[in-house]
């Protein structure tokens, strides 16, 4: 990045090959629109080309990276209306399992994972996403969202509560009927 601020607009194709995958995959989770974060990839890219010296040389690439994005994401969601919302599939890992069983349950569990995620507020998902998808440091979130460490932990802590329950909510409501929890119907008359 220094290289791009100095003027070696030829260095930002090396930065947009490391960098373009998580970035879209950041903001296809928090924003569920795969359009969405195809465009901002592309307009995370101009800002950094536009913002280039403001890039500082003790600062962290990465955490100077996420707080464009999420100034791109709120940009263009002021701008534009949301779009549809992701299918399913589409925010899945693809990931090997001992068989078809286990992969089917786990398959379920990431569907409903990303439901659940969905439901969260948008500021709660988002926070998730960056600590746990994108792997961040607490100290780099703190920084990309202009809060104290001890908040983000905090918030962390709170959002991944708040994500198990729509979790566990989610499993009850595609839950098979069990004759030991369900209630009779019918009635005798």
């Amino acid at each position: 990045m220094i290289a791009v601020r100095s003027g070696d607009l030829a260095k930002l194709g090396a930065l947009f090959e490391r960098y373009h995958a998580p970035l879209f995959d950041f903001l296809a989770r928090v924003t569920g629109d795969r359009t969405a974060a195809e465009d901002l990839v592309q307009d995370i890219f101009v800002r950094i080309l536009k913002y280039r010296a403001t890039f500082r040389d003790g600062g962290s690439f990465e955490t100077w990276l996420y707080r464009i994005a999420r100034n791109a994401r709120a940009d263009y969601f002021r701008q534009r209306m949301a779009l549809d919302p992701l299918d399913e599939e589409a925010l899945e890992r693809p990931a090997p399992g001992p068989g078809p069983a286990r992969l089917l349950e786990s398959d379920r569990d990431r569907a409903r994972l990303a439901r659940a995620l969905m439901r969260l507020r948008d500021d709660k998902r988002e926070l998730l996403v960056l600590a746990r998808y994108q792997d961040l440091r607490y100290e780099q979130i703190a920084e990309i969202l202009g809060i104290e460490v001890g908040a983000v932990k905090v918030r962390v802590h709170r959002a991944l509560r708040e994500l198990r329950e729509i979790f566990l909510q989610l499993r009850d409501e595609n839950a098979p009927w069990n004759a030991k929890t369900s209630r009779p119907t019918l009635q005798i008359i």
